[in-house]
């Protein structure tokens, strides 16, 4: 897929230290997404709605990709991910689930929810630039992702 300007990356995560993580692989696997992250569920919807403190992204595109922790504070990740596809305007954007979480509950409820994958976060950082390497290589140049013209 030829586009202009790359797919940005939205991750919803409130540890300080994964968020490095997953920015230092995107950049080791030389992926030029831009990454945006939200801290919880709360900021997660403040971003996708263009509320709170980020009235500023008002007509830009939204996110072609949510990556989403699912163990968050204020508003987890499975209450965001209902409302993610609840919403018309939304629920195009592909949810993968990035999580320690290896629960069989969390794994069918979040498919049932329709997320794009689950995937248990690896332990390592070689093992997560492998798994950053493999979703760019996937999302990025093998899916056609839906372009959206709606702009929040």
């Amino acid at each position: 897929m030829n586009q202009a300007k790359p797919i940005t990356i939205l991750y919803a995560e409130d540890d300080p230290e994964d968020r490095m993580l997953v920015e230092d692989a995107l950049e080791e696997s030389r992926l030029a997404n831009d990454l945006h992250f939200a801290e919880n569920g709360e900021e997660l919807m403040d971003y996708l709605h263009r509320d709170g403190g980020y009235l500023h992204l008002k007509g830009e595109p939204l996110p072609g990709l949510i990556l989403l922790d699912l163990n968050m504070p204020k508003k987890d990740g499975r209450e965001a991910l209902k409302e993610i596809k609840d919403d018309p305007a939304l629920r195009r954007i592909p949810v993968i689930v990035l999580t320690t979480s290896k629960a069989e509950e969390d794994i069918l409820r979040t498919y049932d929810l329709g997320i794009s994958s689950f995937i248990i976060k690896p332990v390592t950082f070689e093992s997560l630039v492998d798994v950053v390497k493999i979703l760019g290589k996937y999302w990025f140049e093998i899916v056609e992702l839906p372009v959206d013209k709606k702009i929040l």
